[in-house]
């Protein structure tokens, strides 16, 4: 006879329920405990390892300072994108995500001879603008104390802070033209005209895609001078409005009449939000493959499969010829779109081959909300199925980043693309600039990149062939990459 069974029936019958659900609660418990306890072994050697330090090392230390030092070289060990985020590293990525912070509106450099910063731009409509704040005017003090050689980041984190609170400036503006440049070789010496001013911080929203200069009211122009016909985007990353900014200035190019090309400038774009590369290159494609995305593998060798992102119907500016701009500081969700649309065959790519960053990461926050975590969860290939991401030992031979179509590549030399930032600074200005500041010069004649990339333009609107010589077709998922891809 099955006695367990019969004596544990009997004594369910004559116990109360509140002590039988208490016992069932309890053994789960203890299994829970004990499962726990096998599990996370190398957790209590971590633990334990904290702790003995903790309470030996022959000096006082800082518990919390510890555990970050311990996940950082942990963290380390998994690859060069994934980090643990806190403290100001977490505020900075949230506001690159978001496109928003609480500060004044200033966007500085750094005057390399005195090393005190200057204001490259107000941000229109900032308390800084409101306040008359211009291109070319020194910050010397930040509530009283001097910002003579700090470096640009501490400088630009004293200028943020909670929206409703007040910072007071000294501001200096060169009452003569030779003294103040942001030419680190130019005299500056001469006469400062000093006010203080105090400003009370507002949400700060910030731009991602750019036209190629400011009209009169500081507005955007999106059609580039002196090229009939031709836009232009400049994105800076990829944040929560862009794909919002992009689409409205797509609309405003439309609106001008006959568009006979559109310029993407990619350079210098370290990435962002993968919905919004995704998104982005939706806005230009009727149809196809976006980005294939690879998350862990299932074990055993066993590759995981590749997650399709495709684009919807309804395409803006169909059947006008694209040129993108990329360098090797073209990174992230920026390769994204143009390996997109460079493999659609919807856009010429002109430049250097770009960075090589072919993995994702999510943004984990920690149960105590002390700090993000960075992690690399996926991997992301082109619409033909190759990779993007640089590996370590990977060499100039092997496949990685994307690479300019053939007879497409171009790499200016430093100086050239020191004048070009001057230049483009000096465009991207609101209001007046001094006239040292001033942008002299058309665009074709100033920067090379994008002067090969009009003709390209050219080519493909009003000529047969690109400037490879060769007919320009579309390619498909099966189509081998260009050269170096």
């Amino acid at each position: 006879m099955p006695w367990p069974f019969t004596a544990g029936a009997a004594y369910i019958q004559i116990v109360p329920k509140r002590n039988v659900a208490l016992l069932i609660v309890t053994c789960l418990s203890c299994l829970a405990a004990y499962a726990a306890r096998e599990q996370a072994a190398p957790g209590r050697r971590f633990g334990e390892v904290l702790s003995l330090v903790e309470s030996s090392y022959y000096e006082r230390i800082d518990e919390e300072d510890l555990f970050e030092a311990a996940v950082d070289a942990a963290i380390a060990r998994l690859d060069e994108n994934s980090a643990y985020i806190r403290g100001d590293g977490r505020t900075d990525l949230e506001a690159a995500l978001d496109q928003k912070f609480g500060g004044v509106g200033l966007e500085l450099t750094i005057d390399e001879r005195h090393g005190v910063p200057v204001v490259a731009s107000p941000v229109l409509a900032s308390p800084a603008w409101r306040a008359g704040v211009r291109a070319g005017d020194r910050i010397e003090q930040i509530d009283g104390h001097a910002t003579s050689g700090e470096p640009l980041r501490e400088i630009v984190a004293r200028l943020r802070g909670a929206v409703g609170d007040s910072v007071a400036l000294r501001i200096a503006r060169p009452s003569i033209e030779s003294a103040g440049t942001l030419d680190p070789a130019a005299d500056t010496r001469g006469a400062m005209e000093r006010r203080d001013v105090t400003l009370v911080r507002e949400v700060i929203e910030t731009e991602s895609v750019m036209g190629d200069r400011r009209g009169p009211e500081g507005r955007w122009e999106w059609l580039l001078e002196d090229e009939i016909g031709v836009g232009y985007l400049r994105i800076a990353s990829f944040g929560e409005r862009t794909v919002a900014e992009i689409s409205a200035a797509l609309d405003a190019i439309e609106a001008t009449g006959v568009v006979h090309g559109l310029v993407i400038d990619l350079r210098g774009n370290p990435g962002g939000l993968l919905s919004a590369a995704v998104d982005a290159c939706d806005l230009l494609l009727e149809e196809g493959v976006i980005v294939h995305t690879r998350t862990r593998r299932a074990g055993d060798g066993v590759e995981a499969a590749l997650d399709a992102r495709r684009a919807t119907a309804g395409a803006k500016l169909v059947g006008v010829p694209i040129v993108v701009l990329v360098d090797g500081l073209t990174a992230s969700a920026a390769e994204i779109v143009a390996a997109c649309l460079q493999d659609a065959g919807r856009a010429t790519l002109v430049g250097s081959r770009t960075f090589g960053k072919g993995t994702v990461q999510s943004i984990l926050p920690l149960s105590d909300d002390r700090g993000l975590l960075k992690l690399t969860t996926s991997e992301y290939l082109r619409p033909s199925r190759h990779g993007i991401h640089r590996r370590a030992g990977d060499g100039d031979d092997d496949t990685w980043g994307v690479s300019p179509d053939p007879g497409c590549e171009i790499s200016p030399t430093a100086e050239t693309n020191a004048r070009v930032a001057a230049w483009r600074r000096a465009r991207d200005a609101v209001g007046p600039v001094p006239p040292w500041m001033a942008a002299r010069g058309r665009p074709r004649d100033i920067d090379p990149i994008l002067a090969r990339g009009l003709d390209a333009i050219s080519t493909a609107a009003f000529g047969a062939t690109d400037l490879g010589g060769e007919k320009k077709t579309s390619r498909d998922d099966n189509d081998p990459p260009h050269a170096r891809d």
